[in-house]
């Protein structure tokens, strides 16, 4: 029998014959094809040099996905890095766009081959909205991917810098993070929130050292263009204090820093001298579209030890009071909240929010996850790019989205360059800042935030605890007595400190003395909302000193 006999018996390509239930199975097996193996239908019952081009395309597609996995089990941060490189997004886009346009092509020529018009009545209709369906999960699937690439390269390219890849110094990336409002042309002119974020090159452990904004007498490095202007510091009195750098560089000598964000280059070349860190780059977030980005992300969730007021523009009914407040607890917050969370310094000091802006931070990079940024990217991506600009390199993103991933891992340290950290706020350490402690602190800091340095301190404070403890049972011993015994016992815990600090140890808030804080009212019943109102709308001293006396406790915060 000749093979065009042959060739006119194959029901695949020529279904004329065939029964009823033989056409609908060849259409489903012409579909599935197409969606499994893009091209296959064609060499079984069409062009077949269209097929072997398209199983061409195909493989090679599928090569790359193996390739890709590989990469991401074994050397992730090269394929952030490549996927954020803007060559590499600008032909990937357009190769998605080509690949999508393909696959739409070889579905619709898959249904000129399927025949409809040869259908049973009721397949008709249900195979070529199989045929649609396919489209949209395929090529729509592509098109999406293709425009998240071209809109992450435009995104990515306002945000990041180019240039070379920075170096860690002494194993590390010291990082300045401010935060200010947007001014009528940039963001962030004028800081209300910095802090030096040291990172682990190895183990992305972090350690926060947060910078008042009052901060005065701030020094400049040798090597600093404004160390020639201010060389015994930045010292003009009460208007020179550290979050003034910025605008004060930006407006009158930005001609030292040619082709620079003048105002960050100098913060951040002042934030070297204060911790003694060197630090290699800057972010600026403007805080005004902060709750955009934690919107984008799907809000935050962050435990509050204590309770944080904030205002809104409509006071309560039959009063003037527009004072509203955060209970002690889990909360997860909308981006309005967070910032208000973070920047509330009513009944408070500005060292309450910092440390709060802490705990925001952290609860930021806990849930700044690669599932986040996939499933939320193009939100993410709209406020990125409005908000944040920074000098880090953009073919550096994938060695610091690993080095955040690790930075999950452990709680970061902690430190505020003033109360509680250095004193109280009476001290005025702010004012008269002794920069040689700072840098003492500073060290000691950044080495507990390694592996060893992680280690030793928990050594540490085993042996601590050990050595208390066995104190406390040789007291007990000698008194012979129970209430002695009672007594030694709570020993150490007397031996605390008041006030609130930071554990170095696990990097969270804790109020060391909580008999400061009161958690009832005179009635007996737990404090709540209504009572603080209560509070501020009789306007007695002596009840606004209570008020602040509650509220002391409300920069003990865990991020979630």
């Amino acid at each position: 029998m000749s093979p065009s006999l042959l060739n006119q018996d194959d029901p695949l390509r020529h279904p004329e014959e065939s029964s009823a239930p033989t056409r609908t199975k060849r259409a489903w097996t012409l579909w599935l094809l197409t969606l499994l193996v893009p091209g296959g239908a064609q060499v079984v019952a069409g062009n077949k040099r269209l097929g072997r081009a398209a199983l061409t395309v195909t493989v090679a597609c599928w090569a790359l996905i193996v390739a890709a996995v590989v990469l991401l089990l074994v050397k992730r941060s090269w394929l952030i890095s490549l996927v954020a490189d803007s060559t590499f997004q600008l032909v990937g886009g357009i190769a998605l766009a080509l690949l999508a346009l393909g696959w739409l092509a070889l579905f619709l020529n898959t249904l000129a081959i399927i025949r409809p018009g040869l259908l049973a009545p009721g397949m008709k209709a249900i195979v070529p909205t199989a045929v649609v369906a396919a489209m949209v999960l395929t090529s729509g699937s592509l098109g999406y991917g293709s425009y998240v690439l071209l809109k992450g390269r435009d995104a990515l390219s306002g945000i990041f810098a180019s240039g070379p890849p920075i170096e860690a110094v002494d194993g590390r990336y010291n990082i300045l993070v401010m935060g200010g409002d947007a001014g009528s042309d940039r963001i962030g002119l004028r800081p209300d929130s910095s802090a030096v974020w040291s990172i682990d090159a190895a183990s992305g452990r972090t350690a926060v050292i947060s910078i008042p904004r009052n901060l005065q007498n701030v020094p400049f490095p040798d090597n600093s263009p404004m160390h020639k202007i201010y060389p015994n510091g930045f010292n003009c009195g009460d208007e020179c204090i550290f979050n003034a750098i910025y605008p004060t560089v930006a407006e009158k000598h930005a001609d030292l820093y040619p082709g620079q964000d003048a105002g960050a280059e100098a913060t951040k070349e002042a934030a070297s001298a204060v911790t003694g860190l060197t630090v290699q780059a800057y972010v600026v977030v403007d805080m005004g579209g902060f709750k955009d980005l934690i919107d984008a992300m799907g809000g935050v969730t962050i435990t509050s030890g204590g309770w944080v007021p904030y205002n809104t523009k409509k006071p309560w009914p039959g009063t003037t009071i527009k004072t509203h407040w955060f209970a002690p607890g889990e909360h997860h917050f909308t981006g309005n909240q967070a910032l208000w969370f973070a920047r509330s310094r009513d009944f408070t000091t500005d060292y309450h929010r910092i440390r709060r802006q802490q705990c925001l931070q952290q609860a930021m990079i806990n849930q700044f996850t690669p599932q986040t940024l996939l499933t939320k990217f193009t939100g993410i991506m709209d406020t990125g790019k409005q908000i944040v600009h920074t000098d880090l390199p953009q073919g550096q993103l994938g060695d610091f989205v690993n080095l955040a991933d690790m930075a999950r891992k452990n709680a970061f340290l902690r430190l505020t360059l003033g109360a509680p950290d250095f004193g109280t706020a009476a001290d005025k350490f702010s004012t008269f800042p002794d920069y040689e402690l700072i840098h003492t602190r500073v060290d000691a800091l950044v080495e507990k935030a390694t592996d060893a340095g992680a280690k030793a301190a928990k050594e540490a404070q085993a042996s601590k605890k050990a050595q208390a403890s066995q104190k406390a049972s040789d007291s007990a011993k000698a008194s012979g007595s129970a209430s002695s015994s009672a007594k030694a016992s709570s020993t150490p815990k007397a031996s605390s400190d008041t006030g609130s600090t930071v554990d170095e140890n696990d990097g969270e808030s804790t109020l060391k003395n909580h008999d400061d804080v009161p958690t009832t009212q005179p009635n007996g019943s737990p404090i709540d909302e209504d009572y603080l109102v209560r509070l501020e709308k009789s306007g007695l001293k002596y009840n606004l000193d209570l008020i602040s006396q509650i509220a002391q406790n409300n920069d003990a915060c865990t991020a979630g």
